[in-house]
């Protein structure tokens, strides 16, 4: 299944997210479904500003394969 969402976060929102005082992320898809999932894949979106763009998570069987940030 996929999933797309936007995602605007502050580098300082995502501290607690980077440090692992918070395990994970939810957000609401464009297809209006609140999806979950481990915070530790954004880490590669992070920049000094936060993170910013339009994402697509896929998953199989509730099970995540794959984030990648599309614009």
């Amino acid at each position: 299944m996929k999933y797309y969402f936007n995602l605007t976060i502050t580098s300082q929102e995502y501290l607690p997210y980077y440090q692992g005082q918070i395990q994970s992320i939810i957000v609401r898809s464009e297809q209006g479904i609140k999806v979950e999932f481990p915070a530790m894949h954004l880490r590669k979106y992070l920049t000094s500003n936060g993170i910013k763009g339009h994402f697509c998570l896929q998953t199989q069987n509730n099970k995540f394969l794959s984030l990648d940030k599309i614009s």
